[in-house]
């Protein structure tokens, strides 16, 4: 069969596309990249958080594949909303990558080793929010562009450290790029949903071609994630970090942050269970944390988060 991937153009979204393009000419089929700007890809001089809205990195995709231009597309599953538009599915979600977001610098090994004021880059309010929580005393700089153009901007010493995923900086050869790369512990910083992981979104009529692509292991962690942020009704520009674990006896640990962007305010729950009742792990910890006031938090977080970058 031919297929057509609809992409981005940045330098990890062609990565992506073209590794599921190998693959799927691996199962015999012909494929095609085309490439579209998102919204997401256009605005570069206004923070993430400002624009608002779902889908600002898979809407244009999901229209090309409406219209017909296109069969599918694959994002970083973190960029993938909740909600789907009618006619398309999350066909397959591929093995996950390493979760762990990763501190950069050219001058610090850690986040404990930067000195007091020191500047991070960051786009995530996620981040952000762990990273202030731990040191209230750094300084937070927006973190805009695609990977290569964040590790210059690092290394012409706009900021003393940046944080970028674990993932992406593997898959696009750049973990030697910067003296010091590391990972931070994953209690630390927890991931975003889906952080790592490739979701196929798919034409309902295309759907069965790609499905064998599917990590089962990966698909029950990332489906607990979406269903935990789905029920908190926290979109991708809210501070929301949530990491499910198949264990090896096949039991279930969830772990979930939300908070102020500032830090000073967390919320912290886990959850453990089995792989046999994982459809209700993700709403059973974001109704319990919803009890202690998590959906309260994130309007101030969002509050607060408007406010700060208006001004």
């Amino acid at each position: 069969m031919h297929l057509v991937i609809a992409t981005r153009g940045s330098q990890l979204a062609l990565w992506q596309s073209n590794h599921i393009k190998e693959r799927l000419e691996e199962l015999g089929h012909s494929v095609d990249l085309q490439v579209f700007k998102t919204k997401g890809d256009k605005i570069l001089d206004t923070p993430l958080a400002l624009i608002g809205g779902k889908g600002l990195f898979t809407k244009e995709l999901e229209e090309a594949m409406l219209r017909g231009e296109a069969h599918l597309a694959v994002h970083s599953l973190k960029d993938v909303p909740t909600e789907l538009p009618d006619g398309l599915v999350l066909a397959a979600i591929t093995k996950r990558e390493v979760v762990n977001d990763a501190f950069l610098s050219e001058r610090y090994t850690s986040i404990e080793d930067l000195p007091a004021n020191a500047v991070v880059g960051t786009t995530s309010l996620r981040r952000r929010m762990q990273l202030l929580h731990i040191r209230p005393d750094l300084q937070v700089k927006d973190l805009r562009g695609n990977v290569d153009t964040r590790i210059k901007k690092l290394k012409n010493g706009e900021y003393d450290a940046i944080i970028l995923a674990y993932a992406g900086l593997k898959r696009l050869g750049f973990l030697d790029s910067v003296k010091y790369v590391r990972k931070i512990d994953e209690t630390l910083m927890i991931p975003a949903m889906g952080q790592a992981a490739l979701g196929i979104e798919a034409r309902e009529d295309i759907a069965m071609v790609v499905e064998s692509l599917n990590d089962k292991n990966t698909f029950i962690e990332t489906t607990i994630e979406r269903e935990f942020v789905h029920v908190l009704q926290g979109g991708c520009q809210v501070p929301i970090g949530v990491l499910a674990r198949v264990l090896e006896n096949d039991d279930i640990i969830v772990r979930a942050v939300v908070g102020m962007p500032d830090g000073s305010e967390l919320l912290k729950d886990k959850i453990i269970g089995s792989v046999t009742n994982y459809q209700e792990l993700g709403k059973e910890l974001a109704e319990s944390m919803i009890e202690n006031g998590a959906k309260e938090l994130l309007k101030r977080a969002e509050k607060m988060a408007f406010s700060e970058y208006k001004q």
